[in-house]
């Protein structure tokens, strides 16, 4: 069992937002709901936390009200082995957020994502380092990252 999880504090859609990003991944789904009770900040019977697993991973999506906002200081980074799996993971997370650079993005909840080809990692993982620095070079001018345009500025072509 997973002994840390992430807590992620929104105004009033952890549901909302579990709920979507449960539908994005594999072995997602929410695990728990809790509501307000009354005498909360909160109106009592409305949601307080929804816990839910996305990938895998546990998180907590708390309704806390406007104090705090995210910033792209923390993210969830989504590894992905195919082309055709990060255009459709980018395209969804893309409904209502704004895409950013070197394959980030933030969806429409205020919160940042990297979309991350694993075969990425391993070019910058050579022990070519000129071929890994063109193809980081490459990197740094994309916004959704391209396996093939990656592969070829790591080919020198």
């Amino acid at each position: 069992m997973q002994s840390t999880s992430t807590c992620l504090w929104f105004d009033n859609q952890a549901l909302e937002a579990a709920t979507f990003y449960v539908s994005l991944l594999p072995d997602s789904r929410i695990l728990d709901t809790k509501f307000y009770l009354e005498g909360g900040p909160q109106p009592a019977g409305s949601v307080l936390t929804v816990q839910f697993l996305l990938a895998g991973t546990e998180y907590l999506a708390l309704n806390g009200g406007p104090h705090f906002k995210f910033s792209p200081a923390i993210s969830i980074v989504v590894y992905c082995d195919t082309q055709p799996e990060i255009d459709a993971l980018w395209r969804k997370l893309l409904e209502g957020g704004q895409p950013s650079q070197c394959g980030w993005l933030t969806d429409k909840h205020g919160l940042s994502w990297q979309i991350v080809p694993r075969p990425f990692l391993k070019l910058m993982n050579s022990k070519d380092t000129a071929a890994s620095q063109r193809a980081f070079a490459a990197m740094m001018q994309m916004t959704k990252l391209d396996i093939a345009v990656l592969q070829k500025a790591y080919d020198g072509t």
